[in-house]
């Protein structure tokens, strides 16, 4: 079995994945991620995991690509097979067009903070720029907010929660139809009518609304100045459940296509992987 394996390190989570065959008939295997403290440990720990679990050998691993923020601690061979650090900005835009099936379209990549790519099949995908609102931003006020610091458990409060107790939308400051249909669901500002009876679950449903408007409105900017409407969103925070009904109306007001492929929050590593293929 020839296969390539893509590692990206994070910061508490490393995840990894790996394409087998070759040629045209290279198959995604199944990714995976482990948690862990320190970098070196959640290197070996995911590669020996995904070893133990696919039933590789050493002598199946054709190549090892290594990226992401922890992807400068590995200095020496992984259990003597030489290892290749690719750049995430590279990595985010192959796994981008992979997973989307795409030809050319900005990927968003969701993590910490976010980057924004442009990436188009045949040639080396362009870093933009980016927002440092991110997963980071939800978790640092959450905790202050709301004494919460897991994702999934404020995404969860979220879903009673209701907006109008905390955003102020178009409608409540105008009588104009400045923006045709879509006065009543626009933000005007996120958290500017906060109101003294906004429970737990509105201000969890604020904070995560501000966030991916605030990630949308960078990424719709960003096509438009490439000319694109296809938008790929990847990252950690696409596994949030509230995403796919926030981008879809955004998509919808501003006529572009949002797009959460399956595997979105693997899509780095996938496109680490790539980078060998």
């Amino acid at each position: 079995m020839s296969v390539v394996i893509g590692i990206d390190v994070g910061g508490s989570t490393t995840k990894i994945v790996g394409f087998s065959g070759s040629g045209a008939q290279r198959a995604l295997m199944k990714p995976l991620f482990v948690r862990a403290n320190d970098p070196i440990t959640s290197i070996y720990g995911a590669f020996g995991k995904f070893t133990d679990e696919n039933g590789l050998e050493l002598a199946d691993i054709e190549k090892v690509m290594i990226t992401g923020a922890g992807s400068s601690y590995c200095t020496r061979p992984l259990y003597s097979l030489d290892c290749e650090v690719v750049p995430e900005f590279r990595c985010i835009g192959l796994g981008g067009l992979y997973l989307s099936s795409l030809q050319d379209a900005i990927i968003a990549s969701l993590g910490t903070g976010t980057a924004i790519v442009h990436a188009k099949k045949g040639e080396a995908p362009v870093y933009l720029g980016g927002t440092g609102v991110g997963g980071g931003t939800l978790v640092g006020l959450s905790r202050k907010l709301l004494n919460m610091d897991d994702v999934l458990h404020v995404a969860e409060l979220a879903k009673e929660g209701d907006l109008k107790k905390v955003d102020l939308k178009i409608k409540d400051i105008t009588s104009k139809d400045i923006i045709p249909g879509y006065g009543d669901l626009m933000t005007a500002s996120n958290f500017g009518k906060v109101s003294d009876l906004a429970s737990k679950a509105d201000i969890a449903l604020g904070l995560i609304n501000m966030v991916f408007e605030t990630v949308g409105m960078v990424s719709i900017f960003a096509a438009r100045t490439a000319g694109l409407s296809d938008i790929v969103l990847t990252g950690n925070l696409t596994t949030v459940p509230q995403a796919e009904a926030i981008f879809a109306e955004l998509s919808r007001m501003f006529s572009v296509h949002f797009m959460i492929p399956e595997h979105a929050q693997y899509s780095t590593v996938i496109g680490a992987a790539l980078c060998a293929v």
